[in-house]
């Protein structure tokens, strides 16, 4: 660790990022229904309906129990619903409700604020280039195909 120093080593920033950006989410969303996981997976199904728990779970980064539980709620809720798939009656889509999109809509201008601030003082060319690094880096340790 000596030799690259921890503001170079790009797994501890990224913690540092991550931790800070979940902390400015959690705090905001205080005083609503929502949580952080909450809104994940709303976000996730916004990008992506009709997911399944599997897929939820890798792109929320949230362990599938908890996810399953979390799911278990939601629905109680009204903020999603779960519809047996087409072609496999065992496996469930997770939609969006109503609710649940009025949810996230309703949270949606603090979470991009709090983007715009993470973000603040990039170029266009920068923000491009980052996203197109942090993909490539995602490519790089992949174990899952989504």
């Amino acid at each position: 660790m000596a030799e690259i120093g921890l503001d170079r080593f790009a797994p501890y920033l990224i913690n540092r990022i991550s931790a800070r950006w979940n902390a400015s989410i959690q705090e905001a969303l205080r005083g609503t229904d929502l949580t952080t996981v909450r809104m994940r997976t709303l976000a996730v199904l916004s990008a992506r309906p009709g997911a399944t728990i599997n897929e939820l779970s890798v792109l929320a980064v949230i362990e599938q129990s908890t996810m399953s539980r979390n799911l278990d709620s939601m629905e109680a809720a009204g903020l999603i619903r779960r519809v047996p798939r087409a072609d496999d009656l065992r496996v469930r889509e997770i939609h969006v409700t109503p609710a649940g999109r009025r949810a996230l809509d309703d949270f949606w201008p603090t979470m991009h604020a709090e983007y715009e601030k993470l973000i603040d003082g990039f170029s266009e060319r920068e923000r491009d280039q980052l996203i197109s690094l942090l993909h490539k880096m995602l490519r790089n340790i992949r174990q899952h195909p989504i």
